[in-house]
Parts: C-alpha cells; sequence; structure tokens
C-alpha cells in the first residue's frame, strides 16, 4: 500500500506542474506549488482519519533509509551530471569555496549560537555535538529556486556556474558535516578536550570528503575507459545499461567502505559527464539525459510532495523561542557566508560579484528535501530532543520555500524595476519552471561529436588555456574519450535518422497529417542530423 500511495501522490504532482506550465503560472516555483498540495493532501487524510474512514498514517510517513536509498543518489547524480554547462572547471576554486569554507562557517555559526543560547538558558539545551549536527544538516541549500532566478535575470554565466555549483556541492558537505558530528555523538566524547574534538572532528571530514570524491572521480574515468575501448555505440540498450550500473556503482561501494556515497556520486556524474559521455552514441546521449531529468524530478517531487504531508503526520515538539533564534541563526550564518567570501573572491576575479547579486544570493538560500530527511536521519536521544530537531527543520524549510520562495517574483520584478532603463528587459522572460526550462531542449553543447582534426581546430590551437583547462584539453580530455571518424559520425547518423523515420511511420498510420506533411517532416529530419 506505500509504494501504491507514492506513485499516486507523484502522479498527482506531476499533473500539477502540468497545469502550472499550460496556464503559464511562471512566476510560482514548482517546489512552493509541490509542498503546497502536501499540505493540502496532508490535511484531507487527517480529516478522513478524524471520520474513522481510513487509517493511512504507516503510508504518509516518510522513511529516512529510503529517502537515502532511493530518492537522494539520482537527484545527486542528475546535479553533478548536468555540471557540463559553463566553465565548471574553470572556477572550481571559487566554487570550492563557497560550498566547503562557506558551508562550514554557516554550519559552525549555527551551530555554535544553538549552543551557547542554550548554556544561557535562553533556548532548548543541546549539547555541542547535537548543536554542530542541526547547524550542519540546515546548512544544506536547495539550488531550484537560486538557479530560476540567476536564469530569469540573465546574469553573469560565470557567476550563474559559481552559485550552481556552489548549491550543488553544498548538498554533499552538508551531508557529510552531519555525518561528522552523528559519528562523534556515537563515540564517547567525555574524556576528550575541544581541541582533541575539533581536531578528530576535522580528521573524520577530510577523510571522508576528499576520499570520497576521489572514489567517485576513480570510478568516473574507469567508465569513460571501458566506454571508449568496448565500442557499444551500435547497441544502445547495452550501452546505456552499463551507464546505469556506473552511476549507482560508486554510491554502493563508498557506504560499503564507510565513506560518504553522496560524495562520491556527485564526482562521479561530473567525470562522467565531462568525458564518459561523450565516448556515447547519440542515442544514448539524449537518452540517458531526460533518463536523468526525469528520476530526479519524481525523486525531487516526491520528497517536496512528503515534506507537505508530514505537517500532520510527524510528531511535533513545538517551542516558539527555538524556532525563532534558529531562523534568526540560519540567516545570519548565511549572511556571514555570502558577504564576506564574495568581498574576497572580488579581489581574484575579473568579473566581481556585486553586492545586488550578493543580496540575492542570500535570499535564495532556501533549505529543501536534504536537511528534512537528515533531520529524520539522526538518532538523538531522548526523542523529544529528536522532535524538536524534526519540527523545528519542517519549519526553517517551509518558511525558506513558502515566504521566501514566494518572494523570489517580487525580487526579480524590483530589481528589473532598477534595471529597466539601460537594460529594458521584458517581464515575460521571467520563469521560474525548472521542468519546462529542461525538458523543452535537448542541450547540442552535451551531444558532442568531434573528429580529430575538429577538436584540435576547436580546442587545442586555443592559446588563451590556463592550468587545469590546458591538462583537460591537451592530455586528459584525448586520453579518457573517443576521437570519432568520419565512419563513426556516419553510423551515428544513420543511427538517429532510422530512429526518427520509424517513427515518422508510425505516425504516419494515425488519423492526422497527410502524404505531403510527411514528406516535408522527413525531408526536415534527414536534414537535421546531416
Amino acid at each position: 500500500m506505500t509504494i501504491f500511495f507514492s506513485l499516486l501522490v507523484i502522479a498527482i504532482c506531476i499533473i500539477l506542474v502540468h497545469l502550472l506550465i499550460e496556464y503559464r503560472l511562471h512566476f510560482l516555483p514548482e517546489s512552493v506549488a509541490v509542498v503546497s498540495l502536501g499540505i493540502l493532501m496532508g490535511a484531507f487524510i487527517k480529516i478522513i482519519e478524524a471520520q474513522k474512514l481510513a487509517n493511512w498514517k504507516e503510508e504518509e510517513m516518510f522513511r529516512p533509509n529510503m529517502f537515502f536509498l532511493l530518492l537522494l543518489p539520482p537527484i545527486i547524480f542528475e546535479s553533478g551530471y548536468s555540471l557540463h554547462k559553463g566553465n565548471f572547471f574553470q572556477n572550481i576554486g571559487s566554487i570550492i569555496l563557497f560550498s566547503v569554507f562557506g558551508t562550514a562557517i554557516s554550519a559552525f555559526i549555527v551551530g555554535g549560537g544553538i549552543y551557547f543560547l542554550g548554556r544561557a538558558d535562553v533556548i532548548y539545551k543541546l549539547n555541542m555535538t547535537d548543536s554542530f549536527a542541526f547547524g550542519s544538516l540546515i546548512s544544506a541549500v536547495d539550488p531550484v529556486a537560486t538557479i530560476a532566478i540567476f536564469n530569469a535575470l540573465n546574469v553573469d554565466p560565470v557567476l550563474n556556474m559559481l552559485v550552481f555549483g556552489e548549491s550543488i556541492l553544498n548538498d554533499a558537505v552538508s551531508i557529510v558535516l552531519t555525518n561528522t558530528a552523528e559519528g562523534l555523538t556515537r563515540e564517547n566524547m567525555s574524556d576528550v578536550s575541544g581541541w582533541q574534538t575539533f581536531l578528530q572532528a576535522l580528521g573524520y571530514f577530510l577523510k571522508m570528503f576528499f576520499g570520497s570524491a576521489a572514489l567517485g572521480t576513480l570510478t568516473g574515468l574507469i567508465s569513460a575507459l571501458v566506454l571508449k575501448h568496448i565500442d557499444l555505440r551500435k547497441t544502445p540498450s547495452l550501452e546505456f545499461g552499463m551507464m546505469i550500473i556506473f552511476a549507482y556503482l560508486p554510491y554502493g561501494l563508498a557506504e560499503g567502505i564507510s565513506l560518504s556515497g553522496i560524495m562520491a556520486i556527485l564526482f562521479s556524474g561530473i567525470v562522467m559527464s565531462h568525458y564518459t559521455h561523450h565516448n556515447l552514441s547519440p542515442v544514448t546521449q539524449i537518452l540517458m539525459q531526460q533518463t536523468l531529468r526525469t528520476v530526479a524530478f519524481m525523486c525531487e517531487t516526491c520528497v517536496f510532495a512528503f515534506l507537505g504531508l508530514s505537517i500532520f503526520s510527524f510528531p511535533h515538539k513545538f517551542e516558539m523561542s527555538f524556532v525563532i533564534w534558529c531562523i534568526v541563526l540560519v540567516l545570519f550564518g548565511r549572511a556571514v557566508n555570502i558577504f564576506p567570501l564574495s568581498y574576497l573572491l572580488n579581489f581574484f576575479r575579473d568579473h566581481k560579484i556585486t553586492p545586488k547579486m550578493m543580496f540575492i544570493m542570500w535570499f535564495s538560500g532556501l533549505r529543501g528535501a536534504i536537511p528534512y530527511a537528515l533531520s529524520l536521519h539522526l538518532g538523538l536521544e531522548p526523542i523529544e530532543k529528536r522532535q524538536l530537531i524534526g519540527t523545528t527543520t519542517i519549519i526553517i524549510v517551509l518558511f525558506t520555500i513558502l515566504l521566501l520562495g514566494g518572494g523570489t517574483m517580487p525580487l526579480i520584478r524590483l530589481v528589473d524595476i532598477e534595471d529597466s532603463k539601460p537594460r529594458k528587459r521584458n517581464k515575460k522572460d521571467v520563469n521560474l519552471s525548472k521542468t519546462e526550462k529542461m525538458g523543452n531542449t535537448i542541450e547540442s553543447e552535451h551531444l558532442s561529436e568531434l573528429t580529430e582534426e575538429e577538436y584540435e581546430a576547436q580546442y587545442i590551437k586555443r592559446q588563451n588555456l590556463k592550468g587545469f583547462m590546458r591538462l583537460d584539453v591537451e592530455y586528459l580530455n584525448p586520453f579518457f574519450t573517443r576521437r570519432l571518424t568520419q565512419e563513426d559520425l556516419h553510423d551515428g547518423r544513420i543511427q538517429m535518422k532510422t530512429l526518427t523515420n520509424k517513427w515518422y511511420e508510425e505516425v504516419r498510420q494515425g488519423p492526422s497529417g497527410s502524404e505531403d506533411d510527411e514528406q516535408e517532416l522527413l525531408q526536415q529530419s534527414g536534414a537535421g542530423v546531416r
């Protein structure tokens, strides 16, 4: 019954997202709509249970193990796999500064604030490790609305990549920090000094971060070599199956050797997008791209819907002072993360981050699925402490999604008013629908098929490449990716044309469409794959 209930919830949410797109309600982020729908469904189920017509308490409870094993890996892998846009590797230093040091700063400010406020009897008292665990989990931001804002504003693409990369890596860093705090909680730290505790936590974090990243990177490179030297391009089903295996393989391996599966699968997705993807046939490239988007969308939708349902299904412990101070600390921690690091980066950047953009980055620090799931996964004792952390997390997530997320459109209009004279942007271009943006197009830059001569002309002869980009272009990319011959290109185009023609043959049997229209479409199809 649980599986049926989950699928029913996802189906209703898909219909809701379709209606948002159909009626062009682009000002409303989909996460806000899905969470609101979950709240309404939870209220409806509560009314049914009150009338004793049914009992769905077991079905509407969110299971953290299901989230970490089934829902989170596709979301994280798709995030890493989509990082091919822009100059990610050229900005890796800035992205790591925001995602690692920025998240750590936010976690320490929130965790330290809760600990000292508890010692002062201002709020509910938590010990140091529990405070740090909560500060870590609540520092994970949701990138969906952030990227929607920046796309709507048409900001500098390098700044867009900085925010996108920081948002994706931030999730993995937050999970590793939370696991670090949990590991310290499980050990007996009563006879260990504060300095030793800090060094032990730092060592555990570095092992989890760099060990998991190295494992994911190695798995991605191995997948590139396998699909470079084992030619599965003429059998897309086998090729796609091999990609799915390599996508989940680092997660299982990392968890099996006590590393972070999320960090491993993230870096594996980045490497596979950069190298392995270009060893695939055009059919599998498109199939992989659309499959990952679809699965990630369904997983995100499921989590946001159950977040709304948890308002009525989760056993709550509410303390007003604790919630208010946590919201203040979360906003303050995000500010201390964004503003000082942005000013620091501006000393080394040609593209400066303006105060207006800093404010938008701070405002867009929404909390989403990961803090909610992590709060349920924490094994805190006594049970009232776990309920307090869970309830507070749900309130903060809903506060940021509904109020800050709902305020994204007024913020964009405010920026448009300020920029209307020099830029004269059309407000109709603003679109916060992630599904419509990602589903309408096949990204041509990720369907690369270059011969040896074309690759040399496009990349190697460019003299302005520096650092890792030069190393990648001259040595790594030629080693891990296949340089196609003219025969390979011809086979790929024939494969795409054959599939397209089969589809048009099936359409021809339908009731609509004349023979002339069909011939015109076939000619356009043939011209499109040349």
